[in-house]
């Protein structure tokens, strides 16, 4: 799954708790509703889709991307200068002391540990981000179903998206994800924004250790 529709999916699972939440609430509710304030209207929506085709999305996409792309760039960046010095290393390793030798080893050794973090962080700091850029798209939404909800009398309004979504069956006509466009100005059916691939970072190979410590990297799958 790239990394796009993964945060598409962490939103859609942020209101589907939600969800779950105003679904429990309706019994107390309706039994303190007078009979003459009307039946209860209960609709659903696909946060995904719609978040996918609201034009957010595509500036949302690009920053995540440039982002990613940042961060890849910079983990390249100390690889390179760590593989350098490995190389410089391996090819005068015999004509040194041995105190130049465990300084340089020692060197590269802390070097490794640095691009290890890199990647434990990186993973992190994307996801931080994604949560940032998702935020104002998120706020909109959520305010254009209140005010979908309030023009047709929905009394509420259930996320159809997640593993385990919290609508089980329901009438095309109870599917509000149009209608919450539409109130957007968008057009509902148009080509979703295109996905940003995920970006893979590159890990040091195990076989790239110093001659001291043999100590192999873990690659990140």
């Amino acid at each position: 799954m790239n990394m796009f529709r993964v945060a598409l999916a962490a939103a859609a699972l942020t209101f589907s708790s939600a969800s779950v939440a105003l679904a429990q609430a309706p019994t107390t509710a309706a039994a303190a509703t007078p009979a003459a304030s009307g039946p209860l209207k209960i609709g659903y929506t696909s946060v995904e889709y719609v978040l996918s085709q609201m034009p957010e999305s595509r500036q949302i996409e690009t920053d995540l991307k440039a982002y990613s792309t940042q961060l890849e760039n910079q983990l390249k960046s100390k690889y390179a200068e760590y593989q350098t010095k490995l190389d410089a290393y391996q090819k005068g390793a015999s004509t040194m002391t041995d105190v130049v030798k465990a300084d340089k080893e020692k060197e590269l050794t802390t070097m490794q540990q640095s691009i290890q973090e890199f990647q434990r962080t990186a993973d992190q700091n994307l996801q931080q981000k994604q949560q940032t850029l998702l935020k104002p798209a998120l706020d909109k939404l959520q305010k254009t179903i209140d005010a979908v909800s309030v023009e047709n009398g929905y009394t509420y309004v259930l996320n159809s998206d997640g593993a385990s979504p919290v609508l089980l069956h329901g009438p095309k006509e109870g599917d509000i994800s149009d209608l919450i466009l539409k109130k957007m100005g968008v057009t509902p059916g148009a080509a979703p924004a295109p996905v940003a691939p995920k970006a893979t970072t590159p890990v040091v190979p195990a076989s790239s250790t110093t001659p001291a410590t043999k100590t192999k990297t873990k690659t990140k799958k």
